[in-house]
């Protein structure tokens, strides 16, 4: 079949129509009816070349929200018309010792959904069926898309950190990854700090689930927090005083990025002295994936979305661009 879609064909270039003829689909994949398609920074990252992987033309698109329109002789578990979300990854090699433990968003050999393929700002999208998620009724499906790849993304490290609802933790960035986070926290049972440069945002932030509220560009503010945090979540792509961070933890804490940061440097002493570590990760498994979505839909945590009809997609782009987004943008198909 024919798929409709969206494509740049160079770095920052306005997207414009494109049509390209789908693979035959295999027996372990799906075939998933676009409805909703969020933009994620990493979308502009991917546009603009900055990873050096692009390649064009170029169709992004992996916070998807759609239905499943055809599945593959094998595919037992997904119906026909089933409501489904596809984030960042998109195949896994199911064999793999980081597949068979459960951690697929760590397969070597993962599949990105918009590097080297087509994605969901499209009519439609194909993935490995694993990977399509199903979607709990309880949750709004015009507003679920960002949750596949934003939302996985602060979700995991409470897994992976192994964070109690009694332990404290801090978020650093108030933006598309922030805002979710401080949800998640707030509703794991956490004493919730949020850090940001912009103080207007303190408000907000408090009504998204922050108890505490630091300016970050006040150093005596960063101080008055010395050895309160058990995790620390960094969801901002800037460099920072790092070391001013890894004072805020407690004995045995983690500094953990998800954020995209340049090069970081810091003072391995008060590791050592504190037991202290950094951590990062991707995305998360499809279970992780099930596991938030259910978490989601228990706790009533949705992201802050602005929507756009999908033809407006260069409208959406200039948009997020230009750093207004709050907090997350969905592209709409008719």
């Amino acid at each position: 079949m024919n798929i409709q879609a969206y494509a740049a064909a160079e770095p920052k270039a306005d997207f414009k129509p494109f049509e390209y003829k789908a693979a035959d689909l295999g027996p372990h994949e799906v075939l998933v009816a676009v409805e909703h398609c969020g933009i994620c920074h990493s979308d502009l990252s991917m546009l603009d070349n900055d990873w050096g992987i692009t390649t064009y033309p170029f169709v992004g698109g992996h916070e998807i929200v759609g239905t499943v329109l055809w599945k593959g002789d094998d595919v037992r578990h997904l119906q026909l018309g089933q409501k489904v979300g596809v984030g960042w990854s998109s195949g896994s090699c199911m064999h793999c010792r980081e597949c068979m433990s459960g951690h697929h968003n760590r397969c070597s050999t993962v599949e990105a959904t918009i590097v080297g393929r087509h994605g969901g700002f499209a009519s439609h999208v194909v993935c490995k069926s694993e990977w399509a998620i199903p979607i709990p009724a309880a949750l709004d499906a015009s507003k679920v898309g960002p949750m596949f790849c934003g939302g996985l993304t602060v979700f995991n490290p409470f897994i992976e950190a192994d964070i109690r609802p009694t332990q404290r933790v801090g978020v650093v960035g108030i933006g598309g990854l922030g805002h979710l986070a401080l949800q998640f926290a707030r509703a794991w049972g956490c004493e919730v700090t949020a850090f940001s440069g912009s103080p207007a945002k303190e408000e907000e932030a408090r009504s998204m689930g922050a108890h505490h509220f630091v300016n970050s560009r006040d150093p005596k503010a960063l101080e008055k927090v010395r050895g309160s945090l058990d995790m620390v979540l960094v969801t901002v792509n800037v460099n920072l005083d790092w070391n001013a961070y890894i004072n805020t933890l407690r004995p045995a804490g983690t500094l953990y990025f998800v954020g995209a940061v340049p090069p970081v440097e810091f003072e391995v002493m008060p590791m050592i002295m504190g037991a202290k570590r950094i951590m990062a990760s991707p995305t998360g498994s499809p279970a992780t994936a099930a596991d938030m979505l259910e978490f989601c839909a228990r706790h009533n945590i949705a992201p802050v979305t602005e929507h756009f009809p999908m033809e407006k997609i260069n409208d959406a782009f200039d948009h997020l661009r230009s750093g207004k987004a709050r907090y997350r943008i969905v592209l709409d198909r008719n």
